[in-house]
């Protein structure tokens, strides 16, 4: 049996090392990336904070080095789910279990002004040349906008104005700044009263300007104006933007799209077409766009594709869960548990407190140690 993974995330980093730790070569497994290296999302965020270096936070699909799988870095061009045949750069695979985790793009060309009046730092390049940006800053209005929904990593636009907070403080600049955060949302973390309220509390303790359910969708850069969806406009000196997600062209132009995403069984991941599978960022399952839950839609692809292996019944279902770490600054992290199907769902807030940040570097080291089975320190 050939199994193909298309995206080396949380998901397909996941989803293979199981299936090889299980089968090991008696599996013929394909993973296939365009890029040579992951990257944690929250790793972005110490970069562009000064925390970290981009060569300390990028782990290199080398050392992904597992037995059955063959990783290929190479940009996949067309999907074919009925036959289960896509096309790359590299040539054309051929498999017997599909898995589709292309993740979402980020498009700052369809915020109009963007480009030329504002930053985006939800890519790796763009929170990377962000740090550059904040260290040449003296003070002013800024903005971190998020310019639609749903969008990855939910918390992260919250961690941001609370580590830029802290990081103008240190500077001498806080009392010269204004910050504000914009977003299309009646509460920061919408699944989480709890972490919602502590983030308001945190912002209001901070100065920080929490604007919900507003969207800006353009920036008037000769003004330094952002202006909003609602004919409002905001003056600003700096500009952080959430760039608009949508799915990668060659999954917008197969079969497996509607509506902007791929469909799937929220409890078993699987597409209309047999054989193929979709989690992560690109799969309309109905959880946030996040890490921890295309991890957790990985595991169970796996346990499926693993009982058809055996030649038994596929009983593993997917039960919405994920814990997401947020930053509030001072070295403090909260984490975020979230239960998105079942009887009833869950948002269990702890911390903040520095317990959890060490939680949250344990996690970390945890997965790379797994994934490319070497020691790393976030």
């Amino acid at each position: 049996m050939r199994v193909l993974v298309l995206g080396a995330g949380f998901g397909g980093l996941e989803l293979t090392t199981r299936l090889s730790e299980e089968f090991g070569a008696a599996l013929d497994i394909v993973l296939i990336d365009r890029t040579d290296a992951f990257v944690f999302g929250f790793s972005k965020l110490d970069v562009m904070f000064g925390r970290s270096a981009p060569a300390l936070v990028s782990h290199p699909y080398a050392d992904f080095v597992k037995p059955g799988v063959t990783f290929v870095q190479t940009s996949v061009r067309a999907i074919d789910p009925a036959s289960r045949r896509v096309q790359t750069d590299a040539g054309s695979f051929d498999c017997d279990v599909l898995v589709v985790a292309l993740g979402a793009e980020l498009d700052p060309s369809l915020t109009p002004g963007l480009d030329d009046g504002g930053h985006e730092f939800y890519t790796e390049a763009g929170a990377f040349a962000a740090r550059d940006v904040l260290e040449r800053f003296e003070g002013g209005r800024v903005i971190v906008g998020v310019l639609s929904t749903p969008y990855k990593c939910p918390p992260a636009p919250s961690e941001t104005v609370l580590l830029l907070h802290e990081q103008l403080v240190q500077r001498g600049l806080r009392e010269v700044s204004e910050i504000s955060l914009v977003v299309d949302f009646p509460r920061p973390v919408p699944p989480s009263p709890q972490a919602s309220e502590a983030l308001l509390e945190a912002f209001a303790q901070r100065g920080i300007t929490w604007h919900p359910g507003r969207e800006v969708c353009e920036l008037d850069a000769s003004r330094q104006v952002a202006i909003l969806r609602d004919g409002g406009e905001m003056d600003y000196d700096l500009f952080l933007a959430v760039p608009v997600h949508r799915a990668p062209d060659v999954v917008l132009e197969s079969e497996l799209a509607a509506d902007g995403w791929i469909p799937v069984n929220p409890l078993t991941l699987e597409t209309q077409f047999p054989g193929v599978y979709a989690i992560g960022d690109v799969a309309a399952v109905g959880t946030p766009r996040a890490g921890a839950f295309a991890e957790g839609q990985g595991a169970v692809v796996a346990q499926r594709i693993a009982s058809s292996v055996r030649g038994e019944a596929a009983t593993a279902e997917y039960g919405g869960r994920g814990i997401c770490y947020l930053e509030f600054g001072g070295g403090e992290v909260a984490t975020v548990d979230v239960t998105f199907f079942g009887a009833e769902r869950t948002g269990v807030l702890r911390g903040p407190s520095p317990e959890m940040a060490a939680d949250k570097a344990r996690f970390g080291s945890s997965r790379i140690s797994r994934w490319f089975g070497r020691d790393w320190v976030p």
